[in-house]
Order: C-alpha cells, then structure tokens, then sequence
C-alpha cells in the first residue's frame, strides 16, 4: 500500500516510511492511496467474533500487504489486551467506554499499536535510535509514554503545556524516566504542536536525529482507532439492536478519532452518521455552518483534551471528500458546547442514571440528547476514565470518586520535566544537545 500528502507535492511512499516519518516532506499528512472495503460476509458474523479478531482482520485489510500476518496479529494482540465494553446509558444511547487500557483513556489503542510497528520497523530497517516527538493536551502524552516507556531504540520526547493538562494527566508520562522526556512548554496544546511540526520541516534537526511524531498525524496513531468502531457496531449485533440506523457521536479535538470512524465507514461499517461534538474550541462547528476553515487560537475549557483551535486532522477529512463542504456536511454534523453546559449534562446524568462521565464524554452525551432521531441508536465515545479529571468532576458533582489502582500509582512518582518556551529555536537548540 502507498501512501500519499494531503498536500499532493511530495512523492508516495510505503507504510513504513510514513510511519517512521510522521509527516510527509510537503508538510502534509499521509493518508492510503487505496481504502479497501471489506465483505459484506464479515459483518453477518461479527457478533460472534472477540475484540481482537475484528482488529486483526481490519488491521490486516489496511496493513496486510505490508506487513506478515504473524507479525500484525501480535501486534493487535498485544496492543488490545483489554475490552472496550459498550455500556447501556438511556434510551438507545450507548457509551463505548475507551477508559480500560493502561492509562485508562482512548489513545491507549493508537499509541500501543504505534509503539509495536515503529518498533518493528526500526528492527526491520537496523536503526540506532528514533526520536519520537508528541504534543499533548492531555491523555496523548500519557498513552504514547506508557506505550513506548522502555521500546529498545525509542526515545520519546513530550511537549505538553504548562498548567493546562489534570494532575492525573501529567503525573502520567512526567514520572516515568527512562526513555521518556517530559517538555513543560510555556504555551499552549497548539504551540506544543506547531514545535513539532516545525522540528519535522528543520533540515539540519533531521540530518542529526531520526524524528517521528506520535500524534494523530501518524498514520500508525490514527488508523487503529477505527478497531473500537467495529467493535461498538459488533457489540450493537451482539444485544439484537436494529444496525440500520447507528449514529456515533465523537468528542472532537485534534479529529484523529473522527476520521479513523470516516474512513471505517468507507472500509464498509454500516454506520449512518457522525456528529463531531466540540467544546468551545469550535473551528469544524464554525466550518459546518459556513464552509469557512478559520483556527484561531484554543480556548481553555474543563475538557481540556479538546481544547485544539488548529485541528491537524481536518486535512484529512477535506482530503476524503474532495474538499467538498457538501459531502461533509451530509455525514457529519457538528455541535459545540460551553462549561456551563458539560457540568449541567455531567451532573444530571449521574444524578439522573447513576453513569459518571468524564467532561469529554459529557459532550458526546449531550450531542446525541440533542440531536438522536426517533429509531436512531446512538453511540458516543467515552473518551477517558473520570478520575482523570477528579477535581473537576467532583466539584461538579459534589460527590467524592474513586481513583483506580492504575491511577494512583502514577501519582506516587516524582515529576521530572525539563521547563521550554514556545520558540522554535530554543526547542531546536535544546534537541540539538541532547
């Protein structure tokens, strides 16, 4: 399979020179030259089948040519050694819980996966050492750390910003040593990103150090989260609910999780619609309603994982549909939400159900409360495990909540992290000595 830049000025490449890349050398994002489909039959008998048997044949469909099946199978094993159950709420409304992995939030999938093929990649190719760069607003530095922490030949630097990411969150990738390095970045989650994209563009930074990213914007990263798509489509099968009318709402930020369920739905899932559920950070809400693409910077929220204001993903998505703002808006629909109102929905919904959402997965909620049609089954995408937010919900709950055992050992570690400022050339300077 090749692979090809949203940008269109930079040559095709394998899976795994975009892997190892990150980026393409025209700045744009790699995406398949082909979107396989997969039978009809498979879909009659995936009620039946585990987590990682509907992986592996959808990891296999995408990466079989390039990889041996030995090989891909392992990888999804080892990537997905716990379940992704999807949880009854109200009324035709489902929440995939994406919180049982080592860091108990969505990325574990992602950046597991990823981990697993760079490092089979850097064996296969006999490098030294790859430097992986990630930006994160939260729970992507946690799950890409953890993932990679003691990978032989990684070493992985994390940019995330200061004061803007839970205790829970940073406790989780700034405590670990080894090969992992903490970036305290003076900024936001937008300059955390554009430092790396800037270090993938320096010439001289790349002759020194094999980059790669670890964000959304690797193929490895992004493409595994359609698994889990599958998954909440088999488990549907599995409970009898009619499969004809799935909508599935996406708590959305960097829009890696979006478009890994839009290029699912090409691949063949039987899935209606997407909403794509913003907080205030509402760039691709504003794009709906306008056909105008205008980032700006983020806003901070209490779903601070999403608080992107130039989503790298959106690239993809208009690369998908041919920049058409018309075929865009005929599968996914957008609504935005303020803090007052993820409290509001968080609040009701435990007093009401019992069922604690985290903030993100309150917006997701919400969306389907707001915009699920009569015989429509609604899906939304619980994103992290509410604990990782424990201060924020609850004082919005007014209830104390149980740290999992994983979590808080993460807390008794001692936070290491090297303090940087936004500037690309500090950033460069300090990678240069390294």
């Amino acid at each position: 399979m090749q692979y090809y830049s949203t940008n269109g000025n930079s040559p095709k490449v394998n899976l795994q020179e975009a892997v190892v890349h990150g980026l393409a050398s025209d700045k744009g994002l790699f995406m398949p030259e082909v979107i396989p489909t997969i039978p009809k039959a498979f879909f009659n008998n995936i009620a039946e089948m585990s987590l990682q048997d509907i992986a592996y044949v959808v990891a296999n469909t995408l990466f079989g040519q390039d990889i041996e099946s030995s090989t891909l199978k392992q990888i999804v094993n080892e990537t997905l050694n716990f379940d992704i159950p999807l949880v009854h709420v109200s009324e035709n409304k489902y929440s995939l819980e994406l919180f049982h992995g080592p860091t108990l939030a969505f990325k574990d999938v992602g950046a597991r996966f990823m981990a697993r093929l760079l490092g089979y990649f850097n064996k296969k190719q006999g490098k030294s050492i790859v430097n992986v760069l990630v930006a994160t607003s939260g729970d992507t530095g946690s799950a890409v750390a953890n993932g990679f922490l003691n990978v032989p030949g990684v070493r992985v630097f994390v940019l995330y910003p200061k004061g803007k990411v839970s205790k829970i969150q940073e406790a989780q990738f700034t405590t670990l040593g080894a090969n992992i390095t903490a970036l305290e970045v003076s900024g936001t989650f937008d300059d955390c990103q554009a430092l790396v994209k800037s270090a993938f563009m320096d010439k001289e930074l790349n002759e020194k150090m094999q980059l790669t990213s670890a964000n959304s914007i690797n193929v490895a990263r992004f493409l595994p989260q359609m698994f889990y798509y599958f998954y909440a489509y088999a488990q549907l099968a599995r409970m009898g609910k009619p499969l004809d009318n799935i909508v599935i709402s996406v708590p959305s930020g960097n829009f890696g999780n979006i478009t890994a369920g839009l290029i699912g739905k090409r691949m063949g899932l039987p899935i209606k619609r997407f909403i794509a559920a913003n907080n205030r950070n509402d760039i691709f809400f504003q794009y709906l309603k306008t056909g105008e693409y205008s980032p700006r910077p983020s806003i901070a929220t209490i779903a601070n994982a999403m608080d992107v204001g130039a989503p790298s993903n959106f690239d993809r998505i208009l690369d998908l549909y041919g920049h058409s703002h018309n075929a865009i808006a005929s599968e996914i629909s957008g609504c935005t939400y303020i803090d007052e109102e993820i409290a509001e929905t968080l609040k009701d919904t435990y007093n009401n159900t019992g069922y604690l959402l985290d903030p993100h997965g309150a917006i997701g909620y919400r969306s389907l409360m707001e915009n699920l049609k009569e015989n429509e089954i609604g899906v939304f995408l619980e994103t992290a495990h509410p604990a990782k937010f424990k201060d924020v919900v609850e004082e919005i709950i007014q209830n104390k909540i149980d740290i999992p055992v994983k979590l808080a050992e993460f807390m008794n570690g001692t936070k290491t992290t090297v303090k940087m400022s936004s500037a690309f050339p500090v950033f460069k300077k300090y990678l240069m000595n390294v």
